[in-house]
């Protein structure tokens, strides 16, 4: 799996004095919780971008003070007016210990609706899981070749091998829906072939 490494420091102040004087210096406010102890730090904001603006799921190792801590993603706060980001929380991954993180999810395959003229829609593109840290994953992969227009995948039906799916099981994750087109080529075949049996009656009314 991915991981990118963070370098900080640990914060020795806090308040709200505290964190404007860090985010002043161009650094983000930080803590690491989930472990035997809290870990307070701070690091300069671009250390964080490659975390923050991606779609993939990654892990990070935290090094503070001469140790090294192995986190994920939890939380993230933006300023309501300028959009910069003012808190980073991370969540340490204890070997044996569960988690909850969001996993994304990848569709594999053409499905056989498409391929028929249906549309693909996406509904959700991760999963809310329980998980040990030895068996996370980058991506939950769901098989979509056999669906057909008008099918539906939903939670109950997706495949995660040691992971336990938090979302309720009847919600659609990916659908196969009609469109327009193939809604007009199917009211088209019905009338042509309403057309022909009303000429085939008509025929046999006249022998």
């Amino acid at each position: 799996m991915k991981t990118i490494t963070i370098e900080g420091q640990l914060r020795t102040g806090f308040g709200k004095a505290a964190s404007r004087q860090i985010r002043s210096e161009g650094k983000v406010p930080a803590v690491i919780y989930g472990g035997a102890k809290e870990v307070n730090f701070s690091a300069p904001e671009g250390a964080f971008r490659s975390i923050i603006y991606t779609s993939e799921f990654m892990l990070a190792e935290v090094q503070v003070d001469g140790k090294s801590y192995n986190c994920v993603l939890k939380d993230l706060q933006f300023d309501k007016v300028t959009d910069a980001l003012i808190h980073v929380d991370f969540l340490e991954l204890v070997p044996g210990k569960k988690v909850i993180v969001n996993v994304p999810v990848t569709y594999t395959g053409t499905p056989i609706g498409v391929r028929e003229g249906g549309k693909l829609v996406v509904k959700m593109k991760s999963l809310r899981v329980k998980v040990l840290p030895e068996h996370l994953k980058e991506t939950i992969d769901v098989d979509i070749t056999s669906m057909k227009v008008g099918d539906n995948i939903r939670v109950q039906d997706v495949k995660a091998e040691n992971m336990e799916i938090l979302n309720s099981p009847r919600i659609p994750v990916v659908s196969v829906t009609t469109t327009r087109q193939l809604r007009q080529e199917d009211s088209k075949g019905a009338a042509a072939k309403g057309a022909a049996e009303g000429t085939a009656a008509g025929d046999a009314a006249k022998a």
